[in-house]
């Protein structure tokens, strides 16, 4: 029963406030391990596979079709990896491959992980503004983050691997899938998003720390982009697993 419920069994909606995403371009070789058999990178000049942080504040997230009132409002932290998957018939998906997900409560650490694969712990979050500086951080978690959102004109990132804001937005998520894999089953778990509204604005990302990068032994990722979006319906669709192969 618990494991029919980790995959995603029915389809849930919210609303995101906020949606930062930082995304960091490494040398393949270095993602090709912390990714199942199932799944492909998804690449860039064919050598730089990308992992992105993606800080979500969520509002009346709840089962599709309830009402606002029975949802709950959550921030959220994802470290992902940008994939691809062929499908049995044929069609490549582009999406993401969840290494490791955060909250700041206990009740979605426990909802996450009953119905999802995502590996959810709670940490502590701490937000600062100042003047023209927004800082986001955990003590427990070991990040922190200082942006300038009122910046214009803002160049990318020093040594991003794209040469336009253009061509990085096609890596600024969300990607429409995301999978989970079932090894001793050789089952594919895919969940669609749907979004409305996603119109990626670029921010100035003056510092950033992540502890959890030097647990996966990443060698000096580099920040390719980072985006923020405001105000966007979400929501995914119930689960679909086929077989691999």
């Amino acid at each position: 029963m618990l494991s029919f419920l980790k995959n995603h069994p029915f389809a849930v909606e919210a609303h995101f406030e906020s949606s930062l995403v930082l995304t960091f371009a490494v040398p393949k070789e270095q993602l090709q391990s912390l990714i199942p058999e199932c799944l492909q990178l998804d690449t860039f000049k064919d050598k730089w596979a990308f992992i992105a942080v993606a800080m979500v504040q969520t509002k009346d997230l709840r089962p599709k079709g309830f009402p606002e009132f029975m949802g709950n409002d959550f921030f959220l932290i994802g470290y992902r990896v940008f994939v691809r998957y062929t499908n049995k018939t044929g069609k490549r998906l582009r999406g993401l491959y969840i290494l490791k997900s955060e909250t700041n409560k206990k009740k979605m650490e426990w909802l996450g992980n009953v119905f999802t694969h995502y590996n959810y712990t709670t940490t502590d979050i701490i937000l600062n503004k100042k003047e023209k500086l927004t800082e986001i951080k955990s003590k427990k978690s070991k990040f922190k983050i200082i942006m300038d959102k009122n910046e214009s004109d803002i160049p990318l990132p020093k040594n991003s691997p794209f040469s336009e804001w253009k061509e990085a937005r096609r890596f600024a998520g969300p990607l429409p899938f995301t999978f989970t894999y079932n090894k001793d089953k050789k089952e594919v778990l895919q969940i669609e998003g749907v979004r409305q509204n996603w119109k990626p604005i670029p921010i100035k990302v003056v510092t950033h720390e992540f502890n959890f990068f030097n647990s996966l032994k990443l060698e000096s990722p580099v920040l390719a982009n980072a985006f923020i979006i405001n105000n966007i319906p979400y929501s995914w669709k119930k689960g679909k697993i086929e077989l691999w192969k």
